[in-house]
């Protein structure tokens, strides 16, 4: 009898689907109820938030789906103008508002406090989101990509890491900047792209920092391997993988980019081409990862001999393999640091010098301050050392490098995603100042590189690159160039610190800095805004001495 019963039902549910009439309008049925209980609750959270004067945010799509939006900031990255063109949409419709992207609500704001209430004050109401899934094939489970106690494990494995006394080294420096000098005056007299140079440089001292041996990409000669020549991973020398590292490492990043703007739908940019480059990031790492494993338990059986062996210099890996030898977490916290210690540094003097080279008078200014404190060489008779402490005293100098971080910061936009019902301190109402509703899974959107050029905040000339201004001003959370609150950058003292040092090297150097780009349209440079921003056409400059 219950064979027949089973049977009698599966012929029912054929005969069901046999019917595509029947199926459509029971789909529309569910979908309709869906829609009905959704908008019940809806109407309900949005009652409930209101009596604390919380409102929605009404969306700005020109669509319903926000497709057409989501067109124009695809054509916009690809264009290297993704920051431009979203920069109107604030212009338009103010520091708060709502728009759809791809179906999905966001939120979209720079203003700082409700950057402040996403980064610190309600930092327990918000997440990563898809950020996890949209970066793991490259960077896995590290700083960058984890949340909550996962992160926080992350973050206090690497923060001794980044103690004053490893960053504040800066003579482990002066072998790049020779290596980096050398190649300014090999330089054609025409002029010489310091961004490609400057990523040579910040990638030497962060290998070196990271793994104990630099790749001493400056001292390559000879062409860089074209885009598309991927060497088999599986034969390649380390050699080989080591000499297009770099350019596997920078297209894996562009491809992130992308599936971070395609928020839930990241997993249809994955090509092969993606993968194969990732395989060779993670080759090169996993060279360094067995050789940091291999000395910590070298070490381990050498302390159990009971000898004493001291380290001649500091390896962040091989400190990192005495908390955990696991080689995925190494190379995941490898890749993450890298990242971090190699692309905003290199972004950071790629846009001093582009700036610099367009204002003579601050170029003037700072050259004098250094010449006057540090010589014209590196070590001035009756001048001061180069150190961590006489960087961070020189006033002028530090305020040139916050003006550029102001205008052209190394991240220039990020996300979070809400994981409750919670609200943003302002943006709702007829004036902006009443509390705005976020929904569980929206995301909020905030763009730094937008929120620096508030004239409000930073006054009428807050396009221009003016130092003068930090004299006496002090900014907080209109100003964030590292992040804020908890997740604020680790490294950024050490980013700091190695750009100080090479500006100072390099103006002690040469006294004459030439622009030598070509014209822009409406003197807008184009933005590479990946994961991290850079001159899209390079900053060609020649540096000399008369």
């Amino acid at each position: 009898m219950a064979v027949l019963t089973l049977h009698q039902q599966h012929f029912s549910a054929v005969e069901f689907m046999n019917k595509p009439v029947l199926v459509l309008l029971t789909t529309l049925a569910l979908f309709l109820i869906y829609v009905l209980v959704r908008c019940v609750s809806d109407i309900k959270v949005e009652q409930e938030f209101a009596k604390k004067g919380a409102v929605r945010l009404p969306s700005r799509s020109e669509d319903f789906l926000g497709l057409r939006l989501f067109w124009t900031l695809f054509r916009a990255l690809q264009k290297d103008k993704y920051l431009d063109v979203a920069r109107r949409y604030h212009d338009e419709h103010g520091a708060t508002f709502a728009t759809r992207l791809l179906g999905e609500m966001i939120i979209n704001t720079i203003d700082p406090e409700n950057i402040k209430a996403v980064l610190a004050t309600q930092f327990n109401d918000f997440d990563l989101g898809n950020r996890y899934e949209a970066f793991y094939p490259l960077l896995g489970d590290g700083i960058f990509t984890l949340d909550h106690e996962a992160w926080s494990r992350s973050r206090g494995l690497l923060r001794p890491q980044f103690s004053r006394q490893q960053v504040s080294d800066v003579a482990k420096l002066e072998p790049y900047l020779q290596d980096l000098i050398a190649r300014l005056d090999r330089a054609p007299a025409e002029s010489c792209d310091i961004q490609e140079l400057f990523y040579k440089l910040t990638i030497d001292s962060a290998t070196e920092f990271l793994f104990g041996q630099s790749v001493n990409s400056l001292r390559l000669t000879g062409p860089s391997p074209a885009a598309d020549n991927i060497p088999d991973v599986k034969r390649a020398s380390q050699s080989e993988i080591a000499a297009v590292f770099a350019r596997a490492f920078d297209y894996c990043q562009e491809i992130v980019a992308f599936r971070c703007l395609l928020q839930s739908w990241y997993w249809l940019m994955n090509p092969k081409k993606f993968r194969d480059n990732i395989t060779i990031v993670h080759r090169f790492v996993d060279h360094y990862v067995d050789r940091a494993v291999s000395l910590v338990r070298q070490s381990i059986e050498t302390k159990k001999q009971g000898e004493v062996v001291q380290s001649e210099r500091y390896m962040f890996l091989e400190a990192l393999a005495e908390e955990t030898q696991d080689p995925k977490a190494l190379r995941d916290q490898s890749l993450n640091i890298l990242l971090a210690g190699r692309d905003t540094t290199a972004g950071l003097l790629s846009w001093t010098f582009y700036l610099l080279a367009r204002h003579p008078r601050v170029l003037e200014k700072l050259r004098t301050e250094i010449i006057d404190t540090f010589g014209n060489r590196l070590h001035s008779p009756g001048k001061k050392q180069i150190n961590f402490e006489t960087l961070k005293n020189a006033t002028y100098l530090r305020h040139v490098l916050n003006e550029v971080l102001r205008l052209y910061p190394s991240v220039p936009s990020n996300f979070r995603v809400a994981n409750k019902d919670t609200t943003l301190p302002r943006g709702g109402g007829a004036d902006g100042s009443s509390p705005v509703l976020v929904r569980k899974g929206e995301k909020v959107f905030f763009t730094v590189f937008f929120m620096h050029r508030r004239k409000d905040l930073f006054g009428e000339d807050a396009d221009d690159f003016r130092p003068e201004r930090w004299e006496a001003n002090r900014w907080m959370w209109e100003y964030l160039p590292f992040n804020g609150g908890p997740r604020i950058c680790l490294g950024q003292q050490y980013a700091l610190t190695e750009a100080a040092y090479t500006v100072v090297r390099l103006l002690q150097q040469f006294d004459t800095l030439e622009n030598k780009d070509l014209p822009e349209e409406n003197g807008i440079p184009l933005k590479r805004s990946w994961l991290t921003m850079s001159n899209a056409k390079g900053v060609h400059v020649r540096l000399y001495n008369k």
